[in-house]
């Protein structure tokens, strides 16, 4: 068993506060992922776990059993770090084997265990290579394969794809989720990208840096569709979608801003100032006129498959994600942003926590 729990644990360097009263359990076999900006505390997280970083205060557990003041060695977990690390005078059979070289495991089983790494992760025909003669994505899969080479219980991974392109950050995304399937180990991946995390995760912890008012890290934990479709503060829902959500700040006694279109629930029944939220996706572009909310375009992004769509109005600039390829919207036209029933999210100003809706 590798279920992993964090018990009020609190993380300061110097009377610097990083990390406050989180506490999270990672089920054994899952794969959760970690994702917020820079400063939020989710690398720091990953590294108290793996020995790395002490607690200041709390208790982390790996399988029932506390590790918090154990050394990095006696943890069974194995770290795939941002930059390789490799050892550039090894070769890759060298660099894999290299943990089980310092555990003093005999050569035969260094050699077994370095060609399986190497079977599942398709590095066969580079084992006599050094890590110059390789690209970046092989270069990563050989930090895998030294990961994977130790039979770890936990498999932690901070931001392993921050240093490709994009084409490799795609194939060795895919690489680690076919791994996942192949190792049914605990995994923890650390990312400030919300694709990957929206792609990879059984469920996505997003975290929120103290320094920004918050008097914890930890704000909400789901699968990506509740985080996505249910999210529990203004941050979560800022933060997850692209574009972001659009928010309308509604004061007590004031009418929805867009007319009689049903919104399913009425700010204003809520008392005192309400954020009414509504993804891109969500919206529809009518012509002027027509029930809803008037406005006027002032930009237009083409990416190919999708417009992004910025109308100025009443409510302030609202942004639109156009998915359908006949309607052709122009800067300058005057239309009328229509949201689709059920789609607006309710969300109290003062404490950014979601109101019932």
């Amino acid at each position: 068993m590798a279920e992993i729990e964090f018990k009020s644990v609190a993380k300061s360097f110097g009377k610097v506060g990083v990390i406050a009263g989180l506490d999270l359990k990672v089920d054994d076999g899952e794969f959760i992922v970690f994702v917020g900006p820079s400063g939020c505390g989710k690398s720091t997280a990953l590294r108290m776990i793996a020995g790395l970083e002490e607690t200041t205060s709390g208790d982390i557990r790996i399988g029932g059993r506390s590790v918090t003041g154990l050394a990095p060695s006696d943890r069974n977990v194995a770290m795939v770090f941002q930059s390789y690390a490799l050892y550039p005078h090894m070769t890759v059979a060298g660099n894999i084997g290299f943990p089980l070289k310092m555990a003093g495991r005999p050569a035969a089983e260094i050699a077994r265990r370095v060609k399986e790494a190497a079977d599942i992760l398709d590095l066969g025909p580079y084992l006599g290579r050094r890590p110059a003669q390789l690209s970046g994505g092989q270069r990563q899969r050989v930090a895998l394969g030294r990961a994977i080479v130790r039979h770890p219980e936990v498999f932690l991974f901070d931001e392993p794809l921050s240093n490709l392109d994009a084409d490799l950050r795609v194939s060795m995304r895919g690489e680690i989720m076919q791994l996942r399937e192949r190792i049914r180990a605990t995994m923890i991946y650390v990312t400030h990208d919300q694709t990957e995390a929206m792609t990879m995760g059984d469920r996505i912890a997003v975290f929120a840096p103290l320094k920004d008012g918050h008097t914890h890290n930890l704000m909400q934990v789901g699968t990506p569709e509740e985080l996505y479709e249910r999210p529990a503060n203004l941050f979560v829902a800022r933060f997850l979608g692209s574009p972001k959500m659009n928010m309308i700040e509604v004061a007590e006694g004031q009418a929805p801003a867009f007319g009689t279109l049903d919104l399913g629930a009425r700010p204003s029944d809520h008392g005192g100032t309400s954020l009414l939220g509504v993804r891109p996706e969500d919206i529809r572009i009518a012509d002027a006129g027509e029930p809803g909310l008037a406005g006027r375009i002032r930009l237009v992004e083409a990416l190919g498959a999708e417009y992004y769509v910025h109308v100025e109005t009443a409510a302030g600039e609202l942004i639109a994600r156009v998915m359908d390829k006949r309607i052709r919207p122009t800067s300058g036209d005057v239309v009328t942003l229509q949201p689709a029933p059920g789609s607006f999210h309710l969300f109290d100003k003062a404490t950014g926590c979601r109101i019932a809706n």
